[in-house]
Formats: C-alpha cells, structure tokens, sequence
C-alpha cells in the first residue's frame, strides 16, 4: 500500500508545469485527485513522494494532461500541415518519447531565469500528435513566425513581467493575521465539519469542534502561520476535540440525533460508530481525506505498522457489515456522500475569530479572579492564625464531700417581729427611702 505509483512520474517541477499549462490551480487538481492543496504542494516542490492509489491518480492524470491537445497559437508557413509528409506510427511514438526526454533534461538544465514562464509562446511535445489529427485540424491563422519543431505543439505562458511574480510565501505575508485566519478557516472548515461528523455522527458536535480547533487556532497563531501545513495542525486539532471523552458527560449528548434519511447510510454510520475512535480516526484520514499511510500514521501519533492494521481491521468491519464497500473506491464515494448529505454549514470566521477572544478573555479574568481568592484567603489565614501555643481547657470534674443546701426552717421570735413591724409600714413615699435616726 505504500508502493510508488506504476506510472512513471515526471520531475516536481515538470509536474508544475503541466499542470500551469492546462491552466489548474492547486485545489482544482486537487479536488481531481481526492487530496487537499497543501498535499499537491508538497509534490510540487518534491517535499512529499506521491504513493499509493492518489499517487496512481496523480501520475494518471499528470500524463492525461501531457496528451491533452491544447490551442495552439499560429506556426510557421514551413511546417505546415498540408506539406508535412505523415511519418510511421512507430517513428512518431519513438520521436515523441526522445522529444519528452529532451524536453525534461532542458528543463532539468535550464536555470529559473530562462524556464519558459513569462517568455510568451513555448514549445512542448505533443504526445497525441498523429498525421490523422493534422489533416483534421483545420489551418490556425498565421500571427506568428516562429519556427515548431515536428511532433511539438506550442502553448500559451505568460508574458515577460517587470516585477518579480510573487511567491505563495510572498502572498501570506503580505496578508495581515485576520485575512490569513478568514482564508484557512474558508479553505478547510466546511470539509472540516463533514470529516467530524463521520467521527461522531453528530452535527452539532462537529460544528462545535471545528469551531473550537479555529479558536485554539488563533490563539495561538503565530505557531499555526509557521506551521509546515496549518490545515493538517487545524484538522487534527479538530478531531481530538471531536474524540474527546468529556462529551459524554453532557447532557445534551446522552440523547441520540436522529439518524441518515438513507438506509444504507444509517447502516455505515452506525458501523463506523462501533469501531475504535484509533480506527475510526485512521479509516477517515486514509480512505475519507485521502492521505497516505506516513501522514496518518504521524497525524494519529502511531507507527505506519500501526497505521495499517487499524485501516485493514477497520475495512473488515466495515466489508463484514456492507459487502458492498469491500472496494476501497467505492468506501470512498460512499464516505464523501455519507458526509455531504448533510447540510452542514460552518459558522462565519469572524464569529468564530470573536468567540475565541471572547472565551480567552473569559478564562483570563477568572484566572485572575481565583488567584486574588486564593490570595486574599491566604493572607486571611496567616492574618488570623495563632501566634503561640494555647493548651486547650479541661472538662468540667465533679466536687465530692460539699454538704446539700438545707432549706429554711421556722422563723424565730424576733425574725417574726422583724416582718410584722416591716408590714406595718407604709410601703410608698419618702419616710420609706430616708433612714431614720436612732
């Protein structure tokens, strides 16, 4: 599975080349394949060796584009096409395979400032040049004398600039961090959503995990802009926040969404919900986005042995349950339309860009707010602390050997005289406030 494609491949640049020629951009060709752009990228530039069935694609559609007839501006009134003698088929194909050589070796020799691009009209090899095609091509007018050789076609570059072309590094720094976060959160979230939903079989979640990996996203930015490929930083980021096990500690995730409309799409979601979340992640990286087998193994933190016995068990779980997705293309149709049923819409960056400033502001003060508590309620401790030993008060003892109170016995005779004059006297009024003399 991690073979090189059986189709020779042409050398970075040549791939660039062919693919500037037929007038593609990166996410045109991209979207070709079943890869992302910054995957196409790193073959450009030879960073990344296509391989197993997308590199297959890639080769064939590179050499599709090689054979492809394009428009081709006036040539020469000496090779014209009703003067040129028809040459056998066998010296055509061998011509146009030196051709091809040659032209890969100019190119492999020719330094940047004199590569074709921005020098006008260019000649190629025109490896689907037959004497049929040129007695059926009708005559192109004659606005040019350049001389093409036999088997060649000449396309149209650029013409000669004054200023430097700006590279796609140029690009991104001339931008400012609001436009390049609004340009890879427009470029990835909405695939982003689909791929979380195939993750966790809920819509909301998905949104709400994609959102949050933009949030965390430009938190950290300046690490994210320097990132070899932030898409990837982005996505896997996205889905631990999918896979996360908290989720099911929510309320409102205890209850199920409704499931697919289609049958055999409520089957296959419910097959890639019983698998291993590992499992699950490794089968929508490699036969959902389209990576190869080293970048899932490094995005799912395991070994490419790893990598290849989660797919295999996970394609077997999946052909036991629908026979019908034995056939890796056809599990990759069937999980993009899986995915694309659904009307799943990412929120506006802004919002999202708005949101997390907003959460990290929140996290900030109440950081802020616990450390003054925490503070505050050490010093109140220190505060109010003791200072010396105190030994603690015993209990109460009972006291033995103290006589019981008697009660009062009969009045004698002049404690008897003593109350009879007492009542006798006038109870209110100054003689009862002022002693008397004796």
């Amino acid at each position: 599975m991690t073979q090189s494609p059986a189709l020779p491949l042409p050398p970075p640049k040549e791939r660039r080349r062919l693919r500037e020629a037929a007038s593609l951009t990166r996410a045109q060709l991209a979207s070709r394949v079943g890869v992302t752009g910054e995957t196409v990228r790193g073959w450009e530039t030879g960073r990344v060796t296509p391989r197993g069935r997308k590199g297959e694609k890639y080769a064939k559609l590179l050499n599709s584009l090689g054979d492809e007839p394009e428009v081709a501006p006036p040539q020469d009134d000496a090779v014209d096409d009703d003067t040129t003698e028809p040459a056998p088929p066998a010296a055509v194909s061998r011509r146009t395979a030196r051709a091809r050589r040659r032209a890969v070796a100019d190119d492999r020799k020719r330094p940047p400032a004199a590569k074709d691009r921005g020098r006008g009209p260019a000649t190629v090899p025109d490896h689907g040049h037959t004497p049929a095609a040129d007695h059926s091509r009708p005559p192109a007018p004659h606005h040019s004398r350049t001389a093409v050789p036999h088997g060649h076609r000449v396309i149209l570059t650029e013409r000669r600039r004054t200023t430097p072309p700006h590279r796609p590094d140029d690009a991104l720094t001339a931008l400012t961090p609001d436009q390049a976060f609004d340009a890879l959160y427009a470029f990835c979230a909405p695939a982003l959503v689909r791929q979380t939903y195939l993750l966790t079989g809920r819509r909301e979640l998905a949104r709400e995990s994609v959102e949050r990996a933009f949030q965390i996203a430009w938190q950290r930015w300046p690490e994210v802009a320097r990132d070899r490929d932030p898409a990837g930083w982005v996505r896997a980021m996205a889905y631990e926040c999918a896979l996360s096990p908290w989720h099911r500690l929510r309320l409102r995730h205890r209850h199920p969404e409704p499931p697919p409309a289609d049958a055999f799409d409520r089957a296959l979601m419910d097959t890639l919900l019983k698998l291993p979340p590992p499992y699950r992640r490794t089968l929508v990286l490699y036969d959902g986005v389209g990576l190869g087998l080293p970048e899932t193994a490094a995005e799912t933190e395991a070994s490419t042995r790893a990598a290849v016995n989660r797919l295999a068990h996970a394609r077997e779980a999946l052909a036991e349950r629908l026979p019908e997705l034995a056939d890796p293309e056809t599990l990759h149709w069937r999980l993009v339309e899986l995915a694309s049923t659904e009307r799943l819409r990412a929120a506006k960056p802004s919002l999202v860009r708005r949101g997390g400033e907003r959460r990290a502001r929140f996290w900030t003060r109440a950081a802020i707010a616990f450390t003054v508590a925490l503070i505050g309620t050490t010093a109140l401790t220190v505060r109010t602390a003791p200072t010396h030993y105190e030994p603690p008060v015993p209990a109460g003892e009972t006291v033995q050997g103290v006589p019981p109170p008697v009660a009062p016995g009969p009045l004698s005779e002049s404690e008897q005289e003593l109350r009879a004059k007492l009542r006798k006297e006038e109870q209110k009024g100054p003689d009862r406030l002022l002693p008397q003399l004796r």
